[in-house]
């Protein structure tokens, strides 16, 4: 079994509370992933039960049910761990994925796969397709395409204003070709500046300046209205005190110290006072006992709190200043 069936095994044998307690200090991309594998488990075995939770306690006293009533369970936990709101569309995602077709499907696919299915298609299909997908997925797919189509798929992206249903069934149809599945679409509403600028917040720090630097070179005014919508991990010492003690409760210290090592100290000034006394003393030791540390290490730490970050902004839990309107 991977990883992923393991855990969701174990989540499953703990109980609705108890996962939910668990889901809470993971990822949105984590509780995505184990709520699909939990809501295709059926007919687990005890032994096999057994075998995943035996190293957390040492026997199980009943017979467990994983499997039944999947589907149910699963809204509960996720809703219990996340909140009505937050928790509905990644419900829909989870469960009714599983049989998606066209280019709802693409959003169950690997990257990679993605990106191999679209690389040969004309930019303007690829910039639809990727408007289509989550803004981490996105990214994902355009750092793999060719660099001479990245800046040109991420302008026209920018430049799209929804598309007609029509043209959005007629690609879907074009997708479902490709691989197994077909789907139904749920909104024609895809592309604009705001999620060019989302899906450039989440690609990597070399790859997005290589980027706006190319769409500055064809069309400045568009360049500087991406950059205008981006938040980046600097913009954080505009953000209110409020939103970065909450934002704060859902990282953890070896991300946020990696992630401080190479930030601005107004950042770094920012974090340490709207923490304890002591839990900014015990950050800072651990910022100095480290070293030195790669800068691929710090960026990658800083793209992670951004993601959470966004997170956070588009369930209204937080509100982030300076540029972010990318995430709001």
């Amino acid at each position: 079994m991977s990883g992923v069936e393991r855990a969701a095994i174990l989540l499953m044998s703990l109980g609705e509370a108890e996962a939910a307690e668990v889901l809470k200090h993971m990822g949105a991309k984590d509780v995505q992933k184990l709520g699909a594998a939990m809501a295709t488990l059926s007919n687990v075995s005890r032994e096999t039960a057994t075998d995943v939770v035996g190293q957390f306690i040492h026997e199980l006293d009943t017979q467990t049910s994983l499997g039944v009533g999947a589907d149910d369970y699963v809204r509960r936990v996720l809703v219990g761990a996340l909140g009505q709101d937050k928790a509905s569309g990644l419900i829909d995602r989870i469960l009714l994925g599983r049989n998606s077709k066209g280019l709802e499907a693409l959003k169950w696919m690997e990257t990679r796969a993605v990106a191999d299915i679209v690389r040969n298609e004309h930019p303007q299909i690829v910039s639809i397709v990727l408007s289509y997908l989550d803004p981490d997925q996105a990214a994902d797919v355009l750092s793999q395409l060719p660099e001479r189509m990245k800046s040109d798929v991420l302008m026209r992206i920018a430049r799209l204003d929804g598309i007609q249903p029509a043209a959005l069934r007629e690609l879907d149809e074009i997708m479902e070709k490709q691989f197994t599945g077909g789907g139904n679409l749920k909104s024609s509403s895809v592309g604009g500046i705001k999620a060019a600028a989302a899906i450039l917040n989440l690609m990597d720090s070399s790859q997005e300046q290589s980027i706006i630097g190319r769409i500055g070179e064809a069309d400045e005014e568009l360049s500087q209205q991406i950059q205008d919508l981006m938040f980046v991990f600097d913009d954080l010492s505009e953000v209110d005190d409020r939103s970065v003690q909450t934002l704060l409760r859902e990282i953890g210290s070896d991300t946020l110290g990696l992630a401080l090592k190479g930030a601005d100290p107004r950042v770094r000034d920012k974090i340490l006072r709207n923490m304890s006394q002591r839990a900014a003393e015990m950050l800072v030791e651990d910022m100095e006992a480290k070293g030195p540390v790669k800068v691929s290490d710090v960026e990658a730490a800083q793209k992670d709190i951004l993601a959470i970050a966004r997170r956070l902004a588009e369930a209204g839990t937080i509100v982030l200043g300076g540029q972010g309107e990318a995430f709001a």
